[in-house]
C-alpha cells in the first residue's frame, strides 16, 4: 500500500534492535482516514474468503482490525493483556513475547467470543518474529474455529515471521514489507 509506505518513510523512526517507531500513525496516534483505507485494502485482499470475525491483540492491532471489520461487516475480537473483572467463564490464554515491552505479555480471550466452526482472520499491527500472531492463531485452533488468513499492517521481513507462520497454510497479507533501514540515508527499504 503506497500511501502507508510513504507515511512510514516520512514519519517512521528506526530505533535500533529491530524496533520501528510509527507512533504518529499506528501505535499511539491513529489516523482514522488511513486506518479506514487500510481496512478497505485488507477487505479487498480477503474478498474471496468467507470470514466470520477478526481476532487481534490490544492495543495497536485494534485500529486496523476495527476498520477492516467495519468494511467487511463482521465483529472484531481483541485479546486482552490483563483479565478484567467482567471476564468470567472459560478463557483462552496464551503468553507471547513483546519486543517493545521487553518481556512477555498475557493474551486472554473470553470463549464466548470465539466460536467453533467460524472462519477467523488474525490481524495485528506488526509481523516480526510471528510469535504473537502464532499465539492468536493457537487461540483460534483451541476454539475449534478455522484460521482462514493472517494479516499485518507492517512486516519486518528480516525477523523471519512469515516463514514461521507458513505452517498454518493460510494466506498472509501485509500492507508494507520492510526489508531494511539505511542509517546513512535514514530511509527504509521495502520488499515487493
Amino acid at each position: 500500500m503506497e500511501e502507508l509506505k510513504a507515511r512510514i518513510q516520512a514519519e517512521g523512526h528506526y530505533l535500533g534492535d529491530g524496533i520501528l517507531k510509527v507512533d504518529s500513525l499506528l501505535n499511539h496516534q491513529i489516523d482514522p482516514g488511513l486506518m479506514y483505507r487500510m481496512g478497505e485494502e485488507f477487505a479487498r485482499r480477503f474478498a474471496n474468503i468467507h470470514v466470520d470475525r477478526i481476532l487481534t491483540a490490544e492495543v495497536s492491532g485494534i485500529g486496523p482490525a476495527l476498520m477492516t471489520g467495519y468494511v467487511m461487516g463482521i465483529p472484531v475480537v481483541y485479546a486482552r493483556k490483563q483479565k478484567p473483572l467482567t471476564m468470567s467463564g472459560p478463557v483462552y490464554l496464551e503468553v507471547a513475547p513483546s519486543h517493545t515491552k521487553g518481556g512477555e505479555v498475557l493474551l486472554l480471550v473470553s470463549a464466548e467470543f470465539l466460536h467453533a466452526g467460524e472462519n477467523v482472520i488474525v490481524l495485528d499491527d506488526f509481523l516480526a518474529s510471528g510469535k504473537t500472531i502464532d499465539k492468536l492463531a493457537r487461540m483460534v485452533h483451541s476454539a475449534e474455529a478455522n484460521l482462514v488468513g493472517i494479516a499485518a499492517v507492517i512486516e519486518k521481513t528480516f525477523e523471519g515471521g512469515r516463514d514461521a507462520l507458513s505452517r498454518h497454510n493460510v494466506p498472509i497479507e501485509v500492507l508494507a514489507r520492510i526489508s531494511g533501514y539505511d542509517e546513512k540515508t535514514k530511509l527504509f527499504h521495502f520488499a515487493d
